[in-house]
């Protein structure tokens, strides 16, 4: 990425919203992310700075069983697609199941400065990539999940997305908190994809979705 411009924080009105570190999106996880624990120490760091005096985060905690997964559909392998509730949907391998050591939140970053964390894809029937709207349900709705209402009360106005990953969780949560009404960035270089040949049009449909990609570094 070309070098950024400067990205003035405003502590008191910006949110850091940490999307699913978790050991599953690691290397050796059930669902891993290219390069994911590159992104762990810089996040910490970044959480534990006190640029942001918001912190949110989410966690991908699916019931075993879930619809998402590939073993939920006999005959199907993970990474098909099919159609639910009139939406494609990607099998996934059975990841972040409720419990478990790989839904856990990853336990080298700072939780303590996180204030609230999302929990996402509880609902066996539903996934959930967004942590401010589930995906679709079976009546062609996308339910809130309770995050910009949180963040509008405290103030809130502009928010930083890092996390996994970058070409499902991340994106669907920055584009819908620039839905939202938010100030969005996607702190692209805290991110981490599930497959790196989606990077050109991960990036063009945060930019068309009305959301900034910048770098850490920039933020001043």
């Amino acid at each position: 990425m070309a070098a950024q411009q400067p990205v003035r924080v405003d502590r008191e009105r910006a949110a850091l919203i940490v999307v699913d570190m978790q050991p599953d999106f690691m290397e050796g996880g059930a669902l891993a992310t290219v390069g994911g624990s590159e992104v762990v120490e810089p996040i910490g760091r970044l959480m534990a700075a006190g640029r942001f005096q918001h912190i949110a985060a989410t966690q991908d905690w699916h019931p075993a069983g879930h619809i998402s997964f590939a073993s939920s559909h006999e005959g199907r392998e993970p990474f098909e697609v099919i159609e639910l509730y009139g939406h494609d949907q990607v099998l996934w391998p059975d990841h972040c199941v409720q419990g478990s050591t790989g839904a856990a939140l990853h336990e080298r970053l700072p939780w303590d400065r996180a204030a609230v964390i999302v929990r996402k894809g509880e609902d066996p029937a539903v996934d959930s990539y967004s942590g401010f709207r589930n995906n679709w349900n079976a009546d062609g709705e996308r339910p809130a999940t309770g995050l910009a209402g949180y963040l509008r009360d405290r103030g809130v106005h502009d928010v930083f997305l890092c996390g996994l990953a970058r070409d499902f969780c991340v994106k669907w949560s920055a584009e819908d908190a620039a839905e939202a009404g938010f100030n969005t960035y996607v702190l692209w270089d805290l991110t981490r994809p599930v497959d790196t040949s989606n990077d050109d049009g991960v990036r063009s449909d945060l930019t068309d979705a009305g959301v900034h990609v910048t770098d850490s570094v920039a933020l001043a």
